[in-house]
């Protein structure tokens, strides 16, 4: 139920980005989910992969500070209120996110969020028993 997020420091200059998608489409990875934060000097890629491994190994190769993340994937109703239903369920619990982005699938009915909760464990159990789903990784790299 846990993902593999890999998070990359990158110099704020022009190319940058180009190079981390060049390394990792040369290494056959693909990009399952992202998302960018910058700074004036520097940014943090965040992207959930097909291949955590190849990925972390090609992006080490060209120089890439790369670390790696527990992150967790939920699927929830692409509709108003969505989102707040998952925050409000673990808001009751005391829960918090620390940082979430999220997704569309095409034509599906579904959004999905990718969550770093200050205590994952206790957010996976919270939030399958109140029937929401949570994605397993192997799921989410194929997407």
């Amino acid at each position: 139920m846990k993902l593999e997020q890999l998070s990359i420091f990158l110099e704020n200059r022009a190319g940058r980005l180009r190079d981390v998608t060049k390394a990792l489409a040369d290494a056959d990875v693909n990009i399952r989910a992202l998302a960018l934060a910058d700074t004036s000097d520097f940014g943090i890629l965040r992207i959930i992969v097909s291949d955590t491994e190849k990925a972390k190994q090609a992006l080490k190769e060209q120089g890439f500070t790369v670390g790696r993340t527990t992150v967790v994937a939920v699927e929830v109703k692409d509709q108003p209120g969505g989102l707040h239903k998952v925050l409000n369920v673990l808001s009751e619990e005391g829960i918090n996110v620390e940082y979430m982005y999220a997704f569309v699938q095409q034509s599906a009915q579904n959004a999905v969020l990718i969550f770093r909760f200050d205590r994952t464990d206790q957010a996976i159990e919270v939030l399958k028993k109140a029937g929401i789903r949570v994605l397993p990784g192997e799921e989410l790299y194929k997407i």
